[in-house]
């Protein structure tokens, strides 16, 4: 549980429910694909549309999924679960009822550790469980019809439960942000959120502080971290003018319109109660035996919790920089390879959470597609330690490096004329000049004030048209002052 600041005297409280399509290559209880593109109705089988006589038959590969992410957040792995029938009349869902699990769900509990700024926050989980997505109905194009396309009917998914631990907005973005991560390090989400493969639905309510939960509205779909946090946002201040208002807050699933801005109700809320969940007679109880999940655990990569922790104890970074090492499986291995190439620890970790985390947000890329690789990050870090370049003249040749207007860090620097000067006989007769030009300033330096000295620095660099080392030049500075 974690504690934020009031919005307008009031608490807001948050929960998700992330539906994670796994990355099987046939669905959850038949051999058709779940490949993403196909004609319509192309990869829908009897199976999928419930014909009569038909039997659905357990993915093995969507259990392992499920068992992995259960293993990474720390969770129970349910010996036995059961699968339920969720009874609902949509005309995406032949069935008229949806396969899922209901009252023993495959994966109980665990928690998932995040950071909104430099602080850390966790927020725990009630579940995962296994279920089969639904069809989809298409409104465009088909001259003011709807159409039905049943390729995505039976695609597993796993849906997973937070507890109503999130405060604001931002964590919320942060924690399904870090759950997306998670999902696509252990290879059993391809993360892509545009083809539905990361959906988010969350639940918002407000309350004064001390008071029980308020009433929740249901977001539903929201495929972008920053749609996330718009829609959040909205909602907290339509709930909170609502009740400031007068009116009660009514339980109800409602949309997010990024065109507006705004959150809009599309139906009331069901209850469990309204599905009228029954164990699936057509499915076994799922046994998970020990050994089953001892030969998951042995495939599984290393977790980003642990390889953080491995960052701090061997490399010595503090512990928000390794979390942020391995915020993805490709920003891992990118910092891995700039270690591999040579460079310090730390001063990677910091370009690759500055000026690379800032150019990758603005243009809205991976770390992997950086036109930057990570051992040409290493030999720019080496000129900077080997006193070659300054940190500004550091910035410059990433600059180069990543709008291609170069490919080596050398070659740029010998273009761009930005070796650093290591002249101490030239480097002193420019301080002496500097000195004799700024008397004003070496009094006042004299006289107490600090400010003087880093006047008189910036002099010398300006002199030095940005070229002299600057440890050299505070050095030498302080000897001539008497220091």
């Amino acid at each position: 549980m974690t504690t934020a600041k009031l919005i307008r005297g009031y608490e807001v409280v948050i929960g998700l429910e992330n539906h994670v399509q796994l990355s099987t290559v046939s669905k959850i209880f038949s051999g058709s694909s779940t490949a993403f593109g196909a004609e319509p109705n192309t990869q829908a089988s009897p199976v999928d549309l419930a014909l009569p006589g038909t039997l659905p038959v357990l993915n093995r590969g969507a259990v392992e999924r499920a068992i992995r992410f259960g293993l990474s957040v720390g969770a129970k792995i349910a010996p036995l679960s059961i699968f339920a029938r969720k009874n609902y009349f949509y005309p995406d869902l032949p069935k008229g009822y949806q396969i899922s699990q209901y009252e023993i769900p495959v994966v109980q509990g665990g928690k998932l550790d995040f950071f909104v700024g430099d602080k850390k926050h966790t927020v725990n989980l009630t579940r995962a469980h296994l279920e089969e997505d639904a069809g989809k109905s298409l409104h465009e194009d088909y001259h003011g019809q709807s159409g039905i396309d049943l390729n995505r009917a039976g695609t597993p998914l796993l849906e997973i439960v937070s507890e109503p631990d999130m405060r604001s907005g931002a964590e919320a973005a942060e924690y399904a942000k870090t759950l997306h991560a998670l999902v696509m390090w252990l290879g059993i989400c391809d993360g892509n959120m545009q083809e539905g493969s990361f959906r988010c639905d969350v639940n918002v309510s407000v309350r004064k502080p001390g008071e029980p939960y308020g009433t929740r509205r249901e977001i539903k779909n929201l495929n972008s971290f920053r749609y996330l946090l718009q829609a959040v946002d909205y909602e907290v201040n339509w709930q909170i003018d609502e009740i400031e208002d007068g009116r009660k807050i009514q339980q109800a699933t409602v949309l997010f319109n990024p065109d507006t801005g705004e959150t809009r109700a599309m139906r009331s809320k069901e209850d469990a109660a309204d599905y009228r969940y029954f164990p699936d007679p057509d499915l076994p109880p799922l046994v998970i035996a020990p050994e089953w999940v001892e030969r998951v655990k042995g495939e599984m990569p290393e977790l980003p919790g642990v390889m953080a922790a491995r960052f701090e104890s061997a490399d010595g970074l503090p512990a928000y920089d390794a979390t942020m090492m391995t915020q993805s499986l490709s920003v891992a291995r990118y910092y891995e390879a700039a270690k591999a190439a040579g460079a310090t620890p730390k001063l990677a970790a910091n370009w690759i959470m500055g000026e690379i985390s800032r150019r990758l947000n603005v243009e809205e890329r991976d770390i992997a597609d950086a036109p930057v690789p990570a051992a040409t990050l290493a030999q720019l870090i080496a000129r900077i330690q080997d006193g070659t370049i300054s940190n500004n003249s550091a910035r410059q040749v990433f600059e180069a490096l990543w709008t291609r207007e170069g490919s080596e860090v050398d070659a740029i620097i010998a273009a761009k004329d930005l070796k650093q000067s290591n002249d101490t006989g030239e480097l002193e007769r420019i301080l002496d000049e500097v000195l004799a030009a700024n008397a004003k300033s070496v009094e006042e330096f004299r006289a107490g004030k600090e400010k003087a000295f880093n006047a008189l620095v910036g002099q010398a660099m300006k002199a030095t048209k940005g070229k002299a080392n600057p440890a050299a030049v505070n050095e030498l500075l302080k000897k001539k002052l008497g220091g």
